[in-house]
Order: C-alpha cells, then sequence, then structure tokens
C-alpha cells in the first residue's frame, strides 16, 4: 500500500483514494514529522530522545521503538510478519524514512517552486497553483515549537511565499495583471516585509492601468518596512518608483497583448483625465468587483475585500445616493446560506442601514433604496431567529427581503426584481419543510432573469431549484436543472457553477450507487473547494458529508481528532462523544443546545441533534428536535443544500416519536 505524508498542516498520512491512515496520539506524529525533516538522512534514535522530549522518560528509547513499531504498522499494513520495512526503516543507530518525493507534500512543494521557472507561464501558474492547494493550515501545525520544527516551519513559509510571487509573475507574463494585483495585495498584509511581492504588486497594479495605486503601494512598501523592520526599501524597489513616475517604456504590458495594452492605456488616460471623479471611479470600481466576483477563486475573495473598501470610501464622501450606488451595484447572485466573512459582510450591512437613513425619502431613490434592502436580506443570511420571537438581526433582515420584493415589483425592473428575490431566497428559512416556498422563489427568478438577459441570475435560480426539488427526493428534476445551471455556465464562463453541481452528483451518487463510488464522488467534490474562495460553504462540509454516508449506510461516525467541523461543530458533537462512548460528555454538550442557524443545514444538524439525544435518553431535546423536524415530514434532511443528505425526515421523527413512547 502507497501511502502518502502531509506535513503542510497538521501531521498526517493517506493511503490510497486518499483515505486517512490512523497515526496514533501526539508523540507518534511528532516523531514522523522529525523524521521528515530528516529528508532520508538516518536519525540517531539518542537525537530523537533529545528533540521529542524535554525531560526524557526513563525508559526513552524503549519508548521511541514502541513508537516506530505503531506507525510501521498503521503505514505499511499489508507488510508481511518479519519482512523488512521499506518506508520507516532502520539504519545503524537510528531511524529513517524512505520515503519518495511525491510521496510528502513539503517534499513536492520544494520540487514543484524549484522547477516552477523552467516552464512555460500558463503551466507554471497551473503548477504552483495546485502546490499551493496542498497547505491545509500552517506546517508542523501539531507538533510544538521544538527548535528542529521552527527552523522547518520558516524553511516552508518562505517557500510558500516563493510560490505565491512567483506564480504571479507567470501572471503577468501571460497579461493576467488584475488577477496577480488581486493576489498581491491580500500577499503583502501577510507578509509586508517581502520587498520582492511590493515590487510584484505594483508592476501588476500598473499594467491593470492603476498608475495612482501603483505608487501608492511602493510608498505602503517604505512606510511597512520602515515601521516593522526599520529600514529603507532595496535599490530595486526604489527605481520601480522612479520607472513608474516617469511611465518607463519597460513597465508596458507587452505578452498581455492588445487587449491588456488597450486596457491600461485607455485606464491611464482616464487617470490623467478625471483626478477628481471619486464618485465615479467609486462606481466603476464596484461594477469590476461584481464581474470579478463569479470568475471564483481568488477573483471572488478579491471583489470581495475591495468591495468593502469601495463602500468604506464612498461614505467618507458624505453623499447618501453614492453610497447607496456603490453598494446596491454589487448584485452577485449568492446561492449558499452562510457568509464566507460574516464580519465583512455585518460593515456591509451596517452601512446599507446608515444609508437607507441618510437617503431622501421621495420616489427618485426608490430603486437605490430597493438595492440597499436587497443587499441588506441577501448579507444577513442566517441570520433569521432560532424561536418564534421575530427581533433583531433576523427581524430586520426578514423585513428588507420583504419591502425591497414590494419595491421591486412596484418599479417592474426585472434586475432589481432578481436581486430583491435573491434577499427573498436568504431569509426564506422561518422553520423546516419549506422547500416548495424555495422552489416557486427559484422558479420565478428563472423567468424574471430570462426576460431581462440576466445570466447569473437565471443560473442562480436554477441552483435553488435543483436544490428544492432534491430536498423532496426529486432526483430527475434536479438533474435537469443542474444540466441547465452547467450549460449556461459553460456558455458564459462562470466556473464557480461547477462547484455546485459536481457536489450535487455526488448526493446523487450517494443516493443511488455503493458506498465506495459515493466516498469517491464526494473526494472529487471536496477537492474543487480549494481555492474555490468560498469559505461559508466550504469550511466543515467534507466530514460533514463523510457522516452522511456513514449513517445513511448504517455504520457509526468515525472519531477523528483531526476533522474540522468548522460551523456544525456545536451541534455534531453530541453525536460523536456518544459513538466514543462518552455518555456523560454528550449529555452536558446536549443541555442547553442552541438552535442551529436556520438555513439549508438546519434540519440536517436537528437530525444528528435528535440521534445523540435518543442515544442518551434526553427527552427534553428530543421534544425540541421533533417539534423543529415535524414540518419537514415530506422532506430529506439536509438534501435542501444540495450537497449532502441524512435521508428522510420521516425516519428521524419515527425514531423520537419511538423512543419519546418509551
Amino acid at each position: 500500500m502507497r501511502v502518502h505524508l502531509g506535513v503542510l498542516g497538521p501531521v498526517a498520512a493517506w493511503g490510497p483514494e486518499g483515505v486517512p491512515v490512523p497515526l496514533k496520539g501526539p508523540m507518534h506524529r511528532a516523531l514522523l514529522a522529525r523524521l521528515v525533516v530528516a529528508r532520508r538522512r538516518v536519525v540517531p534514535v539518542s537525537r530523537l530522545v533529545e528533540d521529542l522530549w524535554d525531560e526524557p522518560p526513563a525508559d526513552a528509547v524503549g519508548t521511541i521503538r514502541t513508537f516506530v513499531a505503531a506507525l510501521r504498522r498503521a503505514l505499511e499494513p499489508d507488510r508481511p510478519p518479519r519482512a523488512r520495512p521499506r518506508l520507516l526503516v532502520t539504519d545503524g543507530p537510528g531511524y529513517a524514512l524512505k520515503a519518495a518525493d511525491e510521496d510528502v507534500d513539503a517534499w513536492r512543494l520544494e520540487r514543484t517552486v524549484r522547477q516552477a521557472g523552467d516552464l512555460p507561464p500558463a503551466e507554471a501558474v497551473r503548477r504552483l497553483t495546485q502546490a499551493l492547494g496542498w497547505w491545509r493550515g500552517p506546517a508542523y501545525a501539531d507538533v510544538g515549537a521544538a527548535s528542529w520544527v521552527r527552523a522547518e516551519r520558516s524553511r516552508l513559509a518562505d517557500l510558500e511565499c516563493r510560490a505565491v510571487e512567483d506564480r504571479a509573475q507567470a501572471r503577468l507574463a501571460l497579461g493576467a495583471a488584475a488577477e496577480a494585483a488581486a493576489e498581491l495585495d491580500a500577499h503583502v498584509g501577510e507578509h509586508p516585509w517581502r520587498e520582492d511581492a511590493w515590487h510584484l504588486l505594483a508592476l501588476a497594479l500598473y499594467r491593470s492601468g492603476r498608475q495612482t495605486e501603483a505608487l501608492s503601494a511602493v510608498r505602503r512598501a517604505r512606510r511597512a518596512l520602515g515601521d516593522r523592520m526599520g529600514i529603507e526599501p532595496g535599490p530595486r524597489l526604489r527605481r520601480l518608483e522612479s520607472d513608474l513616475l516617469r511611465q518607463a517604456d519597460h513597465l508596458d504590458p507587452g505578452p498581455g497583448g492588445p487587449a491588456a495594452r488597450v486596457w491600461a492605456q485607455a485606464a491611464a488616460a482616464y487617470e490623467r483625465a478625471a483626478p477628481s471623479y471619486a464618485r465615479v471611479r467609486l462606481e466603476s470600481t464596484a461594477g469590476l468587483m461584481r464581474d470579478l466576483a463569479v470568475t471564483g477563486g481568488g477573483g471572488l475573495e478579491a471583489a470581495w475585500r475591495h468591495r468593502v473598501a469601495a463602500v468604506a470610501a464612498a461614505e467618507q464622501l458624505g453623499d447618501p445616493e453614492v453610497t447607496a450606488r456603490v453598494i446596491g451595484i454589487y448584485d452577485v447572485p449568492a446561492v449558499w446560506t452562510r457568509s464566507d466573512d460574516p464580519e465583512q459582510a455585518r460593515r456591509l450591512v451596517d452601512a446599507a442601514e446608515r444609508t437607507l437613513r441618510t437617503l431622501p425619502e421621495d420616489h427618485r431613490h426608490d430603486a437605490a433604496r430597493c438595492r440597499l434592502l436587497a443587499t441588506i436580506a441577501v448579507e444577513s443570511r442566517g441570520t433569521l431567529p432560532t424561536d418564534q420571537v421575530a427581533s433583531g438581526e433576523g427581524a430586520r433582515a426578514l423585513q428588507a427581503a420583504e419591502r425591497a420584493e414590494r419595491l421591486a415589483r412596484q418599479l417592474d425592473d426585472p434586475s432589481l426584481l432578481a436581486f430583491a428575490l435573491n434577499g427573498v431566497f436568504m431569509q426564506a428559512f422561518r422553520r423546516a419543510g419549506l422547500s416548495a416556498r424555495r422552489d416557486a422563489v427559484g422558479a420565478e427568478m428563472i423567468s424574471v432573469a430570462m426576460r431581462g438577459g440576466l445570466v447569473t441570475y437565471e443560473i442562480l435560480g436554477h441552483l435553488i431549484r435543483l436544490q428544492s426539488h432534491c430536498a423532496v427526493a426529486d432526483l430527475v428534476g434536479a438533474d435537469r436543472h443542474a444540466t441547465a445551471a452547467d450549460r449556461l455556465a459553460e456558455r458564459h464562463g462562470i466556473p464557480l457553477v461547477a462547484v455546485f453541481t459536481t457536489w450535487y452528483r455526488a448526493l446523487r451518487t450517494a443516493a443511488t450507487r455503493p458506498l465506495p463510488e459515493a466516498e469517491q464522488a464526494y473526494r472529487e467534490a471536496g477537492a474543487l473547494l480549494d481555492g474555490a474562495g468560498m469559505p461559508g460553504l466550504g469550511h466543515g462540509l467534507p466530514p460533514m458529508a463523510r457522516l452522511s454516508l456513514r449513517l445513511r449506510h448504517g455504520l457509526p461516525p468515525v472519531v477523528d481528532a483531526e476533522d474540522d467541523w468548522g460551523p456544525y461543530e456545536t451541534w455534531v458533537r453530541p453525536l460523536l462523544l456518544v459513538t466514543a462512548g462518552d455518555v456523560t460528555a454528550a449529555r452536558a454538550a446536549l443541555r442547553g443546545i442552541a438552535s442551529p442557524p436556520r438555513d439549508l443545514m438546519s434540519e440536517a444538524l436537528w437530525c444528528l441533534v435528535a440521534r445523540a439525544a435518543t442515544a442518551v435518553g434526553d427527552r427534553e431535546v428530543m421534544g425540541r428536535a421533533a417539534r423543529q423536524l415535524r414540518p419537514a415530514t415530506a422532506e430529506l434532511a439536509g438534501a435542501q443544500s444540495g450537497l449532502l443528505s441524512f435521508g428522510p425526515v420521516a425516519r428521524h421523527l419515527e425514531e423520537l416519536s419511538s423512543s419519546l413512547r418509551r
């Protein structure tokens, strides 16, 4: 069995088809990490003892041998008894890890970064993007802070920075300056001491036609280096500042081709002709961010970040009409009910509410008012009240959705109505079992979008209907909408749609095919989350999918300490504790447990809570779960997400009813 080892994050191992290999406890992982750092060299047992313990136990050497034996059993389970190990070998006074470069993510990363410079730019971008996707967190995240691991962490962090910067350099060579600039802006924020990154950022901004921002980047670099390091920029960065001021010929986009040059020249002309038109520039920026958002990955993340900055800048102008336009222009369709960045979303909602209060009360501003209300409804996703009392943030969002819809219908503007319906969808989770209501929203959205030529909203309508058909086990109907969404996305170049349709097809496989095929389908779907720029969707989703498969096949959950359940952890933990045999802790976790957010996953989470409550005999929580789930009796738990399912809600209710009678 071939094993792949990972240290770009917590220390981990995977067997064929990405199946995790259990590595015992933290000391076993620390030993494996120490051998990875040695890079196939022998580490004497005496050195291992020094590196693994501050105060070694009396039988440290024997303990090392025990750890090695356990690791060998885990990493080479098919090795015959008494056969010589092939991977973790004994050599003279110690041990060595004889893995191939491609079988250790850190070694693979080093080789990829080294080779990327000799590749054509497009292939370099592809390979470096793949390599950056291998990171799962800080290197050796669970190993501690010993000197041997600190140096290796630092080296790998530098390699990661080089990969980001080399990819940006390749994108510049391809003429993708705007994409490189968006990525580098975040990069220099995290690594302000890297002069090469600042140089690339300024160059990318210039080649995007943003000369003023390019000069600003060089000056930000000067401040960052001075404040943090007490040094002046090096000669290369100083020369770039001078070249930017005189628009030196060698800064021309070159390989980007005629389109890139035309864009840069037009933007530079605008810069010279209209340097004080801040209002127009902010609106143009917001429109550009709207178009960038649907490209996915770094584009979506950059769009979100720059959108918030544009709104903040608009508010500083003190003109509510301008602020309303800057906020409302960004009408990017949203299908997932959890925000990618709740704090940023809250800022946008606050800005929209402030602008509404100061916008003149006359019909000339009804369209702007409608967009502000729709923005509040969309960005307040997942905040509906969790009890019967409509109050606070959730109530304001619900009212905003209703008011936006009324205004949009009065104004008879397809783009306004589509945006408002998006807000209605986000607030259509007042209770379980509302899939028919959401399906109706999706159907109207498709009709409105086709009338107004709004392709992205037409796709959104199909995705909403896909989800709603899944909820009632209508896979034929869901297939039809998945195909329609894919065709539109392919025709109009909208790559993010494939994330949702691929996850839907994994759900379909899980419902109709054997377990191994379903597991493979979810692994392929999970790979699309890397770099998609949608943490609100991806965080915690892969382990939830694996859990849904095991429970639907009558298998107990797998308790893995390395699983990151993200926002679902509160409602999954009681069941995991039950599985681990800790009934007392499970009861404590259930006591007073909060209701899950009212969103696409709420029925699924209530079913997991119900299962744990039944196992420990918590009648109060069982009763709560039954009351919440009863309106969704005819639906599949979690299938409204279009991603996964925990089976019929009716079955969960039957188990609850039976347990409550007992």
